[in-house]
């Protein structure tokens, strides 16, 4: 196996029990908390469905929309037994953003509160692993400042006999050979399968992958060739009547509530330039500069752009890192919206003409 993140330790906790040997190749050790799988009661369920219209106004007002109220706390405004007593709520309740959003509201902001929660998850780990050379090299350092994981028993099965963990920062991989994996030491581990579990081409991967042309045959991948950008992380500019779904620079959190704004805003503008004779809709290029250059703003404020992390892009070999997504929070998001539509979607260009004019075509 190689990879640990989200993927991977999914497929890792899955393996685990069913395999004769699993070898997990760690090159970056994660920060995960526990998944918090626990029995659901029929008077729970039956407390949700009561109160959809609650839940969801809820989420649409806060900030990653897990349903969960965010804290604003600041984590060294308590003591040092408070915060340790706030985080070990948040890992027996479970859920990676549960526990950095939820427990303090600047541990992805505030370096030091950051560490506050780091140290705690590194000495649970210290706890959970019992070998301490394996717990050496599942143990994180730095920022907890990558996609907030959590796991079904991921540390724990590295306390099982058939699973070895290889630290390939320290000792790399060589060579794969018909028999396996043979690491700079030397060792060859054997393996039948070997599994890629290194992350994917997130949020502009796929728009590249499909031949997606706009004014005059401009192709999305010379559109992008710098770097991916939008307007609101819906549309692009020379890209007239195209709208995109979690496109580069949409909103950082819980995805279906973010679609789910998306989708109804494409719905309503749609719906607007069909009962006002409007052919073509698509940002200007200058509200498509300013939004790229509000994202990154507002990353910055945050500890997610001190590490590398997928989020931006840096897994990719040769893709220029940057920022992916807009980390202003749903709430905000949606805010922004209704602005741009109530001011005639401010930003875009309008154009009512005769459907067959190349112009609009």
């Amino acid at each position: 196996m190689i990879g640990t993140g989200s993927t991977g330790q999914q497929v890792i906790t899955a393996l685990a029990p069913v395999v004769d040997k699993l070898t997990v190749f760690v090159r970056t050790p994660q920060y995960s908390v526990p998944v918090g799988k626990r029995p659901v009661t029929t008077e729970q369920i039956d407390a949700i469905k009561a109160d959809y219209e609650g839940i969801w106004t809820q989420i649409k007002g806060s900030g990653v929309a897990f349903g969960f109220e965010e804290s604003i706390m600041p984590a060294m405004s308590v003591s040092e037994e408070e915060r340790r007593r706030v985080y070990e709520d948040a890992w027996q309740h479970g859920g990676g953003f549960h526990f950095m959003f939820g427990t303090f509201g600047d541990i992805a902001t505030d370096e030091e509160a950051n560490e506050t929660a780091a140290s705690f998850i590194r000495a649970k780990i210290a706890k959970i692993i019992e070998d301490p050379e394996t717990a050496r090299k599942l143990m994180p350092t730095g920022l907890f400042a990558r996609r907030p994981l959590c796991d079904d028993g991921y540390f724990l099965v590295f306390n099982r006999p058939n699973v070895e963990a290889v630290a390939i920062k320290e000792n790399p991989i060589r060579e794969i050979t018909p028999k396996g994996v043979v690491t700079e030491d030397g060792v060859l581990h054997e393996l039948d399968v070997l599994v890629f579990a290194t992350g994917f081409d997130a949020v502009d991967g796929n728009y590249r992958r499909t031949e997606i042309r706009g004014r005059n045959g401009l192709n999305i991948n010379d559109h992008w060739a710098g770097q991916p950008t939008s307007y609101l992380g819906t549309s692009t500019a020379n890209f007239p009547n195209w709208f995109m779904v979690l496109g580069p620079n949409g909103p950082f959190t819980n995805l279906p509530p973010s679609i789910e704004t998306q989708v109804e805003w494409i719905s309503n503008t749609i719906q607007y330039a069909q009962r006002n004779g409007v052919r073509a809709i698509e940002p200007t290029p200058e509200a498509q500069a300013e939004w790229t250059e509000t994202c990154p703003q507002i990353a910055n404020m945050t500890v997610f752009t001190k590490v590398e992390s997928w989020i931006f892009g840096a897994n990719i070999a040769g893709k220029k890192p940057s920022v992916l997504f807009y980390l202003g929070g749903l709430s905000n998001y949606r805010a922004v919206l209704d602005d741009v539509t109530s001011h005639g979607y401010r930003g875009f260009e309008l154009k009512s003409a005769d459907p067959a004019d190349p112009a609009v075509a």
